[in-house]
C-alpha cells in the first residue's frame, strides 16, 4: 500500500467524551435531558449537521438544528482537546508506517481536525488532512479518497482506507480501494453489516499486516 487514508474520530483519536459533553451542552442549552455516551457515539461519523439532527431528534426544526450546530461548534472549539487522546498504539503504528504516504479523511470540520492533530503532535505523519467541509460531499462519497489518490498519483489497488465504521468501508468500496476496519472505535458494530477487507483490534497490527501482504504479493 502506497497510500493509507485514515479516519479520525474512532480510528486515530478517542474523542468520545469531548463529543458527548459538547452534544449534551447543546441539549442542556435547549432544556433537553442529557443523552448517554453510547447513544451519542452512534450518531458520530456523518458530519456535524447529521450529528445534531440525530441528537436533537426528529421533532427538532431546521432552525433549531442550525442553532444547535452553531452552538456545538462554538463549544467544541473550546473543549475538543479536554479529554481527547490518541488510541493506544496509534503513535507507535504511525511511526512504523511513516515511510508510506498517509492522509486523514474525516467528516469532522477540517479546521478542528487539523487543530486536534496538531495539539496531539500527530500532524507530521500526514501529507494531507481533509474534513467534512473540504468537498461538496462527505463520506461515504468517494470524492475525498479519489482526490487523495490523484494528488499522490497512487492507483486504487495501492490505496487503503482505515476506519471504525461502515461509513469508511462504504467510502472505500465506492472509491474501489482496500478497506480496513478497527474494532476499538465509536461504531464497530456497523462493520458487521459492512465488513472490511481486513479487521484490526489494535492499530499496531497494521504495519506487520502490510509487510506480510507485500511479501506475499512479491513472492506470488
Amino acid at each position: 500500500m502506497d497510500l493509507l487514508v485514515f479516519d479520525l474520530d474512532g480510528t486515530l483519536i478517542d474523542s468520545k467524551l469531548d463529543l458527548v459533553l459538547s452534544v449534551n451542552a447543546v441539549r442542556g442549552r435547549l432544556h433537553l435531558p442529557a443523552l448517554p455516551q453510547e447513544t451519542i457515539a452512534t450518531y458520530v461519523g456523518r458530519g456535524v449537521v447529521t450529528l445534531m439532527q440525530r441528537a436533537l431528534g426528529p421533532e427538532a426544526s431546521e432552525q433549531t438544528v442550525a442553532e444547535g450546530v452553531e452552538f456545538f461548534l462554538e463549544y467544541y472549539r473550546d473543549h475538543m482537546l479536554d479529554h481527547t487522546v490518541p488510541y493506544p498504539g496509534v503513535r507507535e503504528a504511525l511511526a512504523a508506517l511513516q515511510d508510506r504516504r498517509m492522509a486523514v479523511l474525516t467528516n469532522k470540520p477540517v479546521r478542528f481536525s487539523q487543530a486536534i492533530l496538531a495539539g496531539l503532535g500527530l500532524s507530521g505523519y500526514f501529507v494531507q488532512v481533509y474534513g467534512g467541509n473540504s468537498f461538496e460531499r462527505k463520506k461515504p462519497d468517494p470524492i475525498g479518497v479519489l482526490t487523495l489518490m490523484r494528488e499522490a498519483n497512487v492507483a486504487a489497488e495501492r490505496t487503503m482506507i482505515v476506519g471504525d465504521s461502515d461509513t469508511d468501508v462504504l467510502t472505500g468500496r465506492n472509491a474501489g480501494v482496500w478497506t480496513c476496519g478497527v474494532t476499538y472505535g465509536l461504531a464497530p458494530q456497523t462493520l458487521e453489516t459492512s465488513p472490511p477487507d481486513f479487521l484490526l483490534h489494535d492499530l499496531r497490527e497494521l504495519p506487520p499486516l502490510l509487510t506480510e501482504y507485500q511479501s506475499a504479493t512479491v513472492n506470488a
